[in-house]
């Protein structure tokens, strides 16, 4: 039986030592599998001298399966020019699991996002250090685990990796979770964690960002996307945005056009994260939009 058009679709997304024939290999490749480029956007970074690649595609009659496809593109493509690469199947969704605390303003917008099918996700937990936002979770059909903080931050660390790792997560997103993670979870979840910070990096730290920006006269309020690193809210950049504001402001009107900000930042780097358009590059991020 034939197959109906588009049924099976792939992202190939790759890096490696920017050199001449790259893009010619790769485009060849797809063709030879009997494949259809639906999408295809590059980056070479002169500081760097490394080059980004995501391509979209369709798989035709004659394309093999997905392993078929990686064995062959190992072998044919990746291998010569030693890629780092990752080939996604474009139906699957993503497993993304939230943290949160008591702010809910980001949380709010993820689960309308997600419900509405403006995320192509799943969402299949919710981890908090409070239990203050069970009823919205319960709302939405979604597990929500309870794990305070009571003095043993390594036990309750565990506890939240394990149910990281029994959802077979493929990120999780610190929406407003208030807790720094340690050294060693940041590490085991090095690409795979998003936060969202109040500000352009790395101003404003600390409890209440935006009395601080208003005791500072400040003109421009923003909020950064970031992936979670050793060092706190210093991780490669995925997504940011400001809005201008003035002396009229009082402190309580920042806290809401903050909130609005970061609640559109995070949704960003969320959705450009899981559509597989976000590569690393050393400290920094390419974000193909």
């Amino acid at each position: 039986m034939t197959e109906p058009p588009f049924a099976r679709e792939y992202v190939l997304t790759l890096s490696c030592r920017d050199v001449r024939g790259i893009v010619a290999a790769v485009s060849g490749f797809v063709a030879a599998i009997d494949g259809f480029i639906i999408e295809s956007t590059q980056f070479g970074d002169p500081s760097t001298d490394a080059f980004f690649l995501r391509m979209h595609f369709a798989a035709g009659p004659q394309t093999p399966d997905q392993s078929g496809i990686e064995a062959r593109f190992a072998r044919e493509v990746a291998t010569p020019f030693a890629m780092r690469w990752a080939l996604h199947d474009k139906h699957r969704k993503p497993r993304v699991v939230v943290m949160v605390s008591k702010f809910d303003h980001c949380l709010h917008d993820l689960l309308y996002r997600w419900r509405s099918g403006w995320f192509h996700v799943e969402i299949p937990a919710i981890i908090s250090n409070h239990d203050d936002l069970r009823p919205l979770a319960e709302s939405y059909g979604i597990p929500y685990h309870w794990f305070p903080m009571e003095g043993d931050k390594a036990a309750q660390e565990a506890k939240v990796l394990g149910v990281i790792e029994a959802m077979h997560t493929d990120l999780v997103v610190l929406a407003r979770y208030m807790q720094i993670l340690s050294s060693e979870l940041s590490a085991k979840l090095r690409g795979k964690a998003i936060n969202i910070h109040h500000s352009f990096l790395p101003s404003f730290k600390g409890a209440k960002p935006y009395h601080q920006a208003h005791a500072r006269g400040v003109k421009l309020i923003g909020a950064t996307a970031h992936y979670v690193t050793d060092d706190l809210d210093e991780g490669p950049i995925i997504e940011q945005e400001v809005e201008r504001v003035d002396h009229t402001y009082s402190p309580e009107e920042l806290v809401a056009v903050g909130n609005d900000i970061e609640r559109v930042v995070l949704a960003r780097a969320v959705k450009y994260h899981c559509e597989h358009r976000v590569l690393l590059n050393g400290n920094k991020t390419v974000v193909f939009i």
